[in-house]
């Protein structure tokens, strides 16, 4: 006799967490998505009433710390929650299986829950003619397109899935593109972050297992709710930086008193994303709080957009005047900031639709 697959609630319960806590859960996230509380019900009652969605991690060109932080939590966490409600069918940093097993079990996965199941991706994926990442013999490039033909969604996992990142950076020798370069028929989420917030990365899964869609993007794909606001504008230094003290250097007295780390190289004000808010290690700190500035990793292009310990002012060659109103005028410096790093955005942005397209043309040519 066949028994019916264990309900989320079952599975809960064999784990220790308790109904209330669940629901607790469910108020959280709808908090973290800015949802209103009633819409709390709504989340758990969609999580409890569908079968486990089929979830297939890919890992390319990446440093595994995209997996990483997403084990580096606290339990019971959000994050232990959420794995309880998904299938996660493969990963192969996690998963037991090896070998031809792995690859046969995500086949599997693949064949059962066609046009279901999420696609998870982190690493940018080499377009170079030699080999330089391969997975059972195929090449990433190969492996992303087959596997994306049956997803739901595809969800880009960290700053090299979602703009390239690292391997990205010139000279490029692999040949490096983010995963929207080669799939354009399916929905796409961007996550950035090197490596992302491990609460951003399972709200996104929340909020698309709940609702069936994704949440609203901003014009980088990236959710709006986490991506909607530069670290500057929510930095708890953001007073020194209106009253214009700044640390000069990282063993000054400045940098002893939490004074701005804008002039040693803080992208903060060009830099979107919900590190000042969420922080890390189960709300601890962030690099900031622990006196290092921002890098600007969410950002496209952030190793190649200038030093990452001069001033936003030098490092996007700003001109004298405008460097005074930076350092000088707190919010009109911000805005100077603001601006040019949006500008290089769109300009990375337009960059890689163009490339897209001439590649798209190219693959039909031939």
């Amino acid at each position: 006799m066949t028994h019916p697959p264990p309900s989320l609630s079952d599975r809960l319960r064999a784990h220790g967490i308790s109904r209330r806590s669940f629901l607790r859960y469910c108020a959280t996230t709808a908090s973290l998505l800015a949802l209103p509380p009633a819409m709390a019900p709504r989340i758990a009652q969609a999580l409890e009433a569908q079968r486990r969605p089929s979830v297939i991690w890919l890992s390319f060109q990446e440093c595994t710390g995209c997996t990483e932080s997403i084990l580096r939590s606290d339990a019971p966490s959000i994050e232990s929650l959420i794995f309880e409600s998904i299938s996660l069918d493969y990963h192969h940093t996690l998963m037991a299986a090896s070998g031809h097993a792995a690859e046969a079990a995500r086949e599997a996965a693949m064949a059962e829950n066609a046009g279901q199941y999420l696609v998870l991706v982190d690493g940018s994926i080499p377009l170079g003619n030699m080999g330089f990442s391969t997975t059972a013999g195929e090449s990433n490039v190969e492996t992303l397109r087959r596997v994306a033909a049956g997803a739901a969604a595809i969800v880009s996992i960290g700053t090299c899935a979602a703009y390239g990142g690292i391997p990205y950076a010139n000279p490029n020798p692999t040949g490096a593109v983010p995963v929207s370069e080669i799939i354009r028929d399916k929905p796409i989420v961007n996550i950035p972050g090197c490596p992302p917030i491990p609460a951003v990365m399972t709200s996104v899964l929340a909020h698309f297992l709940a609702f069936g869609e994704l949440p609203e993007l901003d014009d980088l794909g990236r959710p709006v709710v986490f991506y909607g606001q530069n670290i500057h504008d929510r930095c708890y230094r953001r007073p020194f930086y209106e009253r214009g003290e700044f640390a000069e250097s990282f063993d000054d007295e400045g940098a002893k008193k939490g004074w701005c780390l804008y002039k040693l190289g803080c992208k903060g004000p060009t830099t979107y994303n919900a590190c000042a808010v969420l922080k890390w290690n189960g709300g601890t700190s962030f690099p900031i709080e622990a006196g290092h500035p921002c890098l600007g990793c969410s950002e496209p292009n952030f190793w190649d957009a200038g030093s990452f310990y001069q001033p936003l002012s030098q490092a996007t060659d700003l001109d004298s005047r405008t460097l005074a109103l930076a350092v000088g005028a707190g919010v009109a410096g911000a805005v100077v900031a603001g601006v040019a790093g949006r500008e290089a955005q769109k300009a990375h942005h337009e960059a890689a639709a163009k490339r897209a397209a001439d590649r798209s043309k190219a693959e039909v040519s031939e």
